[in-house]
């Protein structure tokens, strides 16, 4: 899971850069941070390197920080 929640970070980190697009990055961002937190505690209990869950939960919270700035943006706007 923690490939996944790395996957879907940098999928939604990349999306948030396009202009217009910053709304689509939200689906992703979230199940990547769920998929890390999942990750994070099933490592935990293992006892296992948890590095690829912790970047994938970093990148989607910097999308989600992306997301919501677009949001104030448009809301702002009107």
């Amino acid at each position: 899971m923690g490939v996944a929640s790395l996957v879907l970070g940098i999928v939604a980190i990349t999306i948030a850069w396009i202009p217009g697009c910053g709304w689509i990055t939200f689906i992703p961002a979230i199940v990547g941070l769920i998929l890390g937190i999942i990750d994070i505690g099933e490592k935990r209990r293992l006892g296992l390197g948890k590095g690829m869950a912790i970047a994938g939960m970093v990148l989607s919270a910097i999308s989600l920080g992306f997301n919501v700035m677009y949001f104030i943006m448009v809301v702002a706007r009107r």
